[in-house]
């Protein structure tokens, strides 16, 4: 699924020249496979029990093939890193810092050749709440509080929503939304929840209004 999504908008990106450029040769959806198969390989256990990810990725080309992926190498590298997120959100990955792919070219391979190296390389935690106007609200070492009362830290135009409805507390490597006793209850992915480990594009919904969280 991750693929297909990948392929699609790297299409779109390109599109012209796509065709022209990726039809012999190493293909952006090799580079997609060989990178979710470093994150399943190189998977650690974290201390709370949540399998972490490798959020530091290098993909290293042969010289022919980083030329010509060059005019589009960092639309290409972002691609990876979202194809990365989607893997690990659908394995149930978490990582510890900012998902980063660098391309590198390396003399050694040969065209049609990649290899990957991918480790985990710990930062600050990473989180975001993804408002419904499309700001973005920055999650980190502190407690967040959502809700109708103006002095929440999100604050919540909604009717249906509890005057402090929900939290989100750091914990461990991530995140947890806690609901806080309201009225119209905390919905997940379409399941209410009381409690609930945030991952990567979970959709919140606090009353009538949406938000979604983002890792990375």
């Amino acid at each position: 699924m991750a693929m297909q999504g990948f392929e699609k908008r790297l299409e779109k990106l390109v599109e012209g020249t796509f065709n022209k450029t990726f039809r012999s040769g190493l293909e952006p959806v090799e580079v997609g496979r060989k990178v979710t198969r470093a994150l399943d390989a190189d998977r650690a256990v974290g201390v709370d029990g949540v399998p972490i990810a490798p959020n530091n990725i290098g993909v290293y080309l042969s010289p022919d093939d980083f030329e010509r992926f060059s005019a589009f190498a960092d639309a290409l590298a972002r691609e990876l890193a979202e194809v990365a997120r989607e893997h690990a959100r659908a394995e149930g990955y978490h990582f510890v810092g900012p998902v980063t792919v660098t391309l590198v070219s390396d003399d050694e391979l040969r065209a049609g050749e990649c290899d990957i190296a991918a480790e985990v390389h710990e930062g600050t935690r990473v989180g975001s709440l993804v408002l419904p106007d499309g700001r973005r609200f920055t999650l980190g070492e502190k407690r967040v509080v959502m809700g109708r009362m103006s002095d929440c830290d999100v604050v919540l135009a909604d009717p249906r929503a509890s005057r402090q409805h929900a939290e989100i507390q750091p914990i461990g490597h991530g995140f947890v939304l806690n609901d806080l006793g309201s009225m119209n209850g905390t919905v997940v992915n379409g399941n209410p929840v009381r409690e609930h480990h945030l991952q990567d594009g979970d959709e919140i919904r606090l009353g009538s209004t949406v938000l979604h969280f983002e890792a990375s």
